[in-house]
């Protein structure tokens, strides 16, 4: 995992050129082969990414989504986490609602990722909270996965 330095600029700025996978390829650099790793564990979990230019930050952001139909027959979809791309890695941004700080904690992840759970603060006035990793490496990827399925079921 790799720590965001402030100076360092989010990355697929141009609204007209999308996230494709040659463009992220070039952006990622070595860190490509952990976002296509990440890729392919999403497959197998039940969870669907798809990218969205987002106006106010003026880049293209991906959000990864859970969609189930009800016992009733309702659509329902939940988002699980927020990815943002910078030169040389990208970053997985996994929210929880403050209510739920202790729950997340009995997540199937690493004792580093429940230190990273109960020192995230929350957003200013939003009772919620992100658990950010910033990845260079597949070595995460085990700890984000955890954490996105464990919140598909803790926060229905």
């Amino acid at each position: 995992m790799k720590k965001m330095n402030n100076s360092e600029k989010l990355r697929l700025r141009e609204r007209e050129v999308p996230p494709i996978d040659e463009v992220l390829e070039q952006v990622l650099g070595d860190s490509y082969a952990a976002y296509e790793t990440f890729q392919d564990a999403l497959s197998g979990n039940d969870i669907e990414q798809e990218w969205q230019w987002y106006t106010p930050h003026k880049a293209w952001f991906a959000r990864g989504q859970h969609r189930w139909t009800t016992s009733r027959g309702a659509k329902k979809e939940k988002t699980l986490y927020w990815l943002h791309v910078f030169e040389g890695y990208f970053s997985v941004a996994v929210w929880f609602k403050e209510k739920n700080r202790m729950e997340a904690l009995n997540a199937d992840v690493s004792e580093k990722a429940k230190h990273m759970i109960l020192d995230a603060r929350t957003m200013g006035n939003m009772p919620t909270f992100p658990v950010v990793f910033d990845i260079t490496t597949a070595e995460p990827l085990t700890d984000i996965i955890g954490l996105i399925n464990h919140k598909k079921r803790i926060e229905k």
